[in-house]
């Protein structure tokens, strides 16, 4: 029995030692920049695993000098009450529950497939605020756990509640994939359009917010009919888009 308290309590202090280290790290970042994510670290690693090489495009760039244009895109597409809520969208979570639950049943639904073929998994839909994608790809790994989704929630409350909005969506900006290797808003301006984050145009940032759930797919089908006609309806809804 004291072996067991004695090993609770080492887990607990380990615990207790890790959101400390969290805590400590988010702090620092509202003066100074992160050099990478989780996310890009693991990323890069497959690459170059993959092929040798270690493709890297980014550089940070202050929130003065991103487009207004993608800052809107990418609120209006990703997460359009971000100025608002404490770091997790409740109602946009339980709506992706209920999609999720539909996908899943008419999946269950569907023929059985040939036999050899695979069965086509249902569409996942995500919740995510931004906030929420930035904690998962600063810290996390990309596993769909319960675990790792609490631990997803306490460092979105920690942002939240050390970091100014601001200062969340510059650091997300900066920081998020846009392509393989391609990390961040100048990184991506430069890779797709031969110009800075700063010049880019409307529907030049509302095609880049439109190809970041799959941004590897779409860097290979730039001329996605998907693509062109979903950037229009963003381009539309970024006036309404509250800046933080």
């Amino acid at each position: 029995m004291k072996r067991l308290s004695a090993w609770l309590l080492c887990c607990l202090g380990a615990l207790l030692a890790l959101e400390l280290f969290f805590v400590a790290r988010v702090a620092l970042w509202a003066v100074w920049a992160p050099e990478s994510t989780s996310f890009e670290r693991s990323q890069s690693w497959q690459i170059a695993q993959a092929k040798g090489s270690l493709p890297w495009r980014q550089q940070w760039v202050d929130y003065s000098d991103i487009s207004n244009h993608l800052k809107r895109a990418v609120i209006a597409s990703e997460d359009d009450e971000f100025a608002d809520h404490d770091g997790v969208n409740w109602e946009a979570i339980e709506k992706a529950w209920e999609k999720n639950a539909k996908a899943e049943k008419k999946a269950e639904a569907r023929p059985a497939p040939a036999k050899g073929k695979p069965a086509k998994p249902p569409k996942v839909v995500g919740g995510s605020t931004i906030t929420q994608q930035l904690a998962k790809n600063l810290f996390l790994s990309g596993e769909r756990t319960l675990l790792r989704k609490a631990q997803e929630f306490v460092l979105t409350l920690t942002l939240e509640m050390l970091l100014s909005k601001e200062r969340i969506l510059e650091i997300y900006l900066n920081h998020v994939e846009w392509g393989e290797g391609v990390f961040g808003a100048q990184a991506a301006a430069q890779h797709y359009f031969r110009k800075n984050a700063s010049q880019l145009t409307a529907f030049e940032a509302a095609r880049l917010a439109v190809m970041l759930p799959r941004p590897k797919y779409f860097e290979k089908m730039p001329h996605s009919a998907y693509l062109s006609g979903r950037a229009e309806v963003i381009v539309g809804r970024m006036p309404s888009a509250q800046l933080p």
